[in-house]
């Protein structure tokens, strides 16, 4: 198994009691419904498969998870802040009608005042609002993914197009 064969699912961020407990941090979306039976962990540029013995969800992208013969505090510490993956075939199916605002990493941001700004490169969740990153000649432009200030979305010409609050974009420009 190698790294283009799978997808990254999230981390193993800490250890929690003596048995080999550990806390799995996801950093993918849907991680409700993913199939984790085995899960590969990144280890020394290689994937290392692990059998799940037991995990418990949270509600807060994280779950509980023991794996085989990982039994004590001191092997499951030499996994901390390992990169955690499934293999490409384990990758749940998604309703092509379920857009996100991460779907739009790639789109090209179209000003209706400055015209053509750059290629949209991440996507972050704020607790109030989604920010998107714009790559702007090589300067990173943020605003905010709003309602208000989005005109529209060609999903397959990959184009959003906005209106900016006045003086963002000069913001940046300098």
């Amino acid at each position: 198994m190698t790294v283009d064969q799978s997808f990254y699912i999230g981390y193993i961020s800490k250890t929690r009691g003596l048995k080999g407990e550990m806390q799995l941090f996801f950093e993918f979306e849907d991680y409700e419904s993913l199939d984790m039976d085995v899960v590969f962990l990144e280890v020394n540029k290689k994937l290392v498969p692990y059998f799940i013995d037991a995990i418990k969800l949270q509600k807060n992208s994280t779950a509980y998870v023991t794996f085989e013969d990982v039994d004590h505090i001191d092997k499951a510490q030499a996994l901390v802040r390992k990169k955690v993956y499934l293999p490409n075939d384990k990758m749940p199916e998604r309703d092509p009608d379920d857009f996100r605002y991460t779907d739009l990493i790639g789109f090209l941001v179209i000003d209706e005042t400055h015209g053509e700004l750059g290629e949209i490169t991440d996507v972050q969740e704020f607790p109030q609002q989604f920010v998107a990153t714009v790559d702007m000649n090589g300067k990173e432009m943020m605003f905010p993914l709003s309602d208000d200030l989005i005109l529209g979305i060609d999903g397959e010409e990959e184009i959003i197009e906005v209106a900016l609050p006045e003086g963002l974009v000069d913001l940046y420009k300098e």
